[in-house]
């Protein structure tokens, strides 16, 4: 259920664990309000790292990206998942070792941090294959090269699977449709092997960002459910989620278990404010000046007031309910 909190979030908890896309930019620009309100979260003695499942760039180039954009941020900020794939293959291997690198600077420059040798054939015997997204240009003979070398019993490891990506021109596909070529390719092998995944929503990700921000009550920021909240839940910790990207008021009230935040929020100014949480009368749940239950199959929503109370109570309606119908009627009576 949602929880409430009686003073802002940016006090109640010390790291702010934040997604990047949909949360503070959208391709190129800062996500409105964004700015700001991390400059205000930061003011109050709130930490903040940017948490991306992107392998392909370095942390400085997110943090130069991010300052371009007006939110002060340095290399110490970012975590992305090639360090966290990194640190498992490291911790899996000898200092050293070989490693078949499909994917972009950023992974490489993370491999090389940790003292792991990168090569580019199956035929140099590498221990280990590992891919990340490596950008648009992805050579199909990078692909193979991997298939031949999991084949051969190297072990096999990948940043995420995010299936798509976000492009400026629409969905493009991400590092788990590359990660799926080399799945089809091994096909063959009497135990078909699976790679170990470092990126959110799995542990290793976010134990990655514990490590590296010392955080002990962080607050997962993010838009997407099957990624930042179901990792958030993985790690057992809080989240917030905001409607700036994927997840949409609809999609929140249909969220299974394991993606439902314990906050949410219209954006990022969200960490400036205390939150309140749906109050059960009976069968139905009120928050603000809003009532929600389902009565005879159907999600119902009665009342006047701020349109997320009731988007709350909503929530609180349906999630106790275990409720699978419709649900745009009563999301759009709040105007969303």
């Amino acid at each position: 259920m949602l929880r409430s909190c009686g003073q802002p979030l940016h006090a109640a908890y010390d790291t702010a664990l934040l997604d990047l896309d949909g949360v503070v930019y959208r391709g190129g620009e800062a996500v409105p309000h964004a700015v700001p309100a991390l400059d205000a979260a930061r003011a109050a003695g709130m930490r903040l790292a940017y948490v991306t499942n992107n392998a392909a760039r370095t942390p400085r180039t997110v943090a130069g990206h991010l300052t371009s954009l007006g939110v002060a941020a340095t290399p110490e900020d970012v975590v992305t998942s090639a360090q966290a794939v990194a640190r498992l293959i490291a911790e899996q291997h000898p200092p050293g070792a070989r490693v078949l690198c499909v994917g972009g600077e950023g992974l490489r420059v993370a491999l090389g941090e940790r003292g792991l040798t990168l090569v580019d054939s199956a035929d140099d015997n590498p221990v280990a294959v590992v891919q990340g997204y490596g950008g648009p240009e992805l050579a199909w003979a990078r692909l193979a090269e991997a298939a031949f070398a999991v084949g051969r019993g190297a072990a096999w490891y990948a940043s995420n699977t995010d299936l798509t990506i976000p492009s400026g021109r629409g969905i493009a596909p991400g590092n788990g449709a590359a990660v799926e070529v080399v799945r089809i390719a091994t096909r063959w092998m009497r135990d078909a092997p699976e790679p170990q995944v470092a990126g959110k929503p799995l542990p290793p990700m976010h134990r990655e960002t514990i490590l590296r921000t010392g955080a002990r009550r962080p607050l997962v920021v993010g838009d997407r459910l099957d990624t930042d909240i179901e990792g958030a839940h993985a790690g057992g910790v809080d989240a917030l989620l905001v409607l700036t990207g994927v997840t949409d008021a609809a999609g929140l009230v249909r969220a299974r278990p394991e993606h439902r935040p314990a906050y949410v929020a219209a954006d990022l100014r969200g960490l400036a404010a205390p939150h309140a949480a749906p109050v059960r009368t009976g069968t139905a749940f009120a928050c603000g000046g809003w009532a929600a239950d389902v009565v005879g199959g159907a999600l119902v929503l009665d009342g006047e007031g701020e349109p997320f109370d009731g988007l709350r109570a909503l929530c609180a309606a349906a999630w106790a309910a275990d409720y699978h119908g419709p649900v745009d009627k009563a999301v759009a009576a709040l105007g969303f």
